[in-house]
């Protein structure tokens, strides 16, 4: 019981950490075009992230089974507790450098390197560790093409317009963008605490199933509400102006792409990342208005911190558990 707490205790602290880590990325563009004031900005996107949280579970189910069976893991508590851990500390260490990295693949890259080093190759279920990871990777390359596509017609429809009714009439829109992408975020991210924890209560004998419990719901869209309360300032500065010169136009387009991808991934109970989907969106949106508008430098900097996430938290997992198992 006293580790199932001390596990409840760091899902929230992740959570509350993806709140301001990752949510900073859904209020951006909003914030850069002067289309919301940031402390607005922040308690908006907080309450939208908490009523997100509580209305879906099915990528819960996903984080808490698809990539290990926890009953079927005698030692699933520690595992899940290093999971924690490596997670917590990624999502720091990018947070400080303000590197818009991915609290999803630090969790699914740490889940997968703890169950490796505490259950074995067979320990992992590569089938739904696949999956997962499709929807990771094809996701930003959706949300590349959907920026465009949405930033070309955009184009064609406002050609004829003065650029001052043009911001006028887009800041209005981002605003209502700007929410629809915050519910999606705690539709989505917020369901990956709940689902660790699941993971964890069916691992420790406490339930036999994957449902997610109504305390856990609300604990994990508190956290999530109170995380982006905080705000996440230096990440709201590399995506909002380091990738393209925004305008209300191009933050719309991105918003409204972003919420589209993510909703569609819920739909399907699959996680996604929303640093991930928002930044391709930010780049496909630039490269529709002007290919040499995009920073491409600073996009690059920003794929290679994707790439190795997975493969660095799942390592640092790893010692983790070998740490926790040493002294349990």
């Amino acid at each position: 019981m006293t580790l199932i707490i001390l596990i409840v205790i760091l899902a929230l602290v992740f959570d509350f950490i993806n709140g301001f880590h990752d949510t900073a990325n859904a209020i951006a563009t909003s914030v850069s075009t002067k289309a919301l004031p940031p402390r607005i900005a922040v308690i908006y996107a907080a309450v939208l992230n908490f009523v997100g949280a509580l209305f879906f579970t099915g990528v819960a189910k996903s984080i808490g089974g698809k990539i290990a069976d926890p009953s079927k893991i005698a030692n699933g508590v520690e595992i899940v507790i290093a999971t924690l851990i490596a997670a917590i500390a990624w999502n720091l260490i990018t947070w400080y450098y303000g590197i818009p990295s991915s609290s999803s693949h630090a969790l699914i890259g740490s889940l997968t390197g703890a169950v490796l080093a505490g259950a074995g190759l067979h320990g992992v279920n590569w089938g739904g560790f696949s999956s997962i990871l499709q929807a990771l990777v094809l996701s930003p390359i959706l949300a590349f093409a959907v920026g465009f596509v949405i930033m070309n017609v955009l184009k064609l429809i406002v050609q004829n317009l003065s650029p001052h009714r043009i911001n006028k009439w887009f800041r209005v829109l981002q605003i209502f963008a700007a929410g629809m992408q915050s519910f999606s975020h705690g539709g989505n991210d917020a369901q990956k605490a709940m689902g660790i924890i699941v993971f964890a209560l069916v691992a420790g004998g406490f339930q036999s199933t994957l449902d997610v419990p109504l305390w856990v719901k609300i604990l994990a869209a508190l956290a999530m509400g109170l995380g982006t309360s905080v705000g996440g300032w230096r990440i709201i500065k590399t995506v909002g102006s380091k990738i393209i010169r925004m305008e209300p136009v191009n933050g719309f387009a991105a918003d409204l792409t972003s919420s589209i991808v993510i909703q569609g991934a819920t739909a399907l109970t699959l996680p996604v990342s929303t640093t991930h989907v928002v930044s391709s969106a930010v780049m496909g949106t630039g490269a529709a208005k002007q290919f040499r508008a995009v920073k491409w430098e600073v996009a690059g900097r920003i794929v290679l911190t994707w790439l190795i996430t997975i493969p660095i938290c799942a390592v640092l997992a790893g010692v983790c558990y070998k740490l926790i198992d040493i002294f349990m």
